[in-house]
């Protein structure tokens, strides 16, 4: 098996060894491996290929943190076909929330996604991807 050197806060390392402890990993690497396998795995769902998707994706950072918010008011207009709706809130005292909705495809929405996780300094970036056409089903 190959070694790869990975730079990471001491934070985030603290919290992924407690993590595999609490869970009974042997190590971080196992922890990391499975972290990297789910990611990767995330959006090849076939079921999803060639359909239209709805997609709703939320991000929070910090309210001090306006390169975030520059980031997201720059994707929203890069993806302009993409993104469907946005909206901004403030949430408790010292955080943002952007709420995107999307329509596209798999690869579009990913691409989005990836782009928004790839963003420095956000807390959180959690999203679900349905296709449209099974809502038109429900209403027949």
């Amino acid at each position: 098996m190959t070694v790869v050197s990975v730079s990471m806060p001491e934070e985030l390392l603290e919290r992924i060894d407690e993590f595999s402890e609490d869970h009974g990993y042997t190590g971080r690497s196992e922890v990391i491996r499975e972290a990297s396998r789910n990611l990767l795995g995330e959006f090849e769902d076939k079921r999803l290929e060639d359909k239209d998707l709805m997609g709703v994706v939320t991000v929070v950072f910090d309210y001090e943190t306006t390169s975030v918010e520059e980031r997201m008011m720059h994707l929203r207009h890069e993806h302009e076909d993409l993104v469907a709706s946005n909206f901004h809130s403030h949430v408790g005292d010292s955080y943002c929330m952007e709420l995107f909705i999307l329509e596209g495809t798999l690869d579009d929405i990913s691409a989005f996604v990836g782009r928004i996780r790839a963003t420095q300094d956000t807390l959180s970036v959690d999203y679900s991807v349905l296709p449209v056409d099974e809502f038109s089903q429900a209403f027949v």
